[in-house]
């Protein structure tokens, strides 16, 4: 089945900024809407992000909205989450996930594919 590795995370200062990547190996990136998703400790996992494959309509929730921006490059099978101006409240484990229906509209069980995590903290 297809596997999603994310890569980018670590500690950064609040108000800095990290690059997190996901490469999708098994499948073909455009096939897919593809996202993000959060868990802090003792809590459930957020989503942060979407983009749909037909059109690349993106989606963000208010709490990351203006600061975070996803990206997808097709030809190297890899998505990417850009966060600026990082918040203490932004540390989480982040997740890439990936749906074959291309659409964002679905809910957080119906995401076809996840990936391990990567460990985002901010701190100062």
């Amino acid at each position: 089945q297809v596997q999603l590795v994310e890569s980018g995370g670590g500690l950064v200062q609040p108000g800095g900024s990290l690059r997190l990547s996901c490469v999708v190996l098994g499948g073909t990136l455009n096939n897919y809407a593809v996202g993000w998703f959060r868990q802090a400790p003792g809590k459930g996992r957020e989503g942060v992000s979407c983009i749909r494959r037909s059109d690349s309509m993106t989606y963000y929730p208010d709490s990351v909205k203006g600061r975070f921006t996803i990206s997808r490059d097709n030809a190297k099978n890899t998505v990417y989450l850009q966060m600026n101006s990082l918040k203490p409240e932004d540390t989480a484990v982040y997740y890439c996930v990936a749906d074959g229906s291309g659409s964002c509209l679905i809910r957080r069980d119906e995401w076809n594919y996840w990936g391990q995590g990567t460990q985002v903290t901010v701190s100062s």
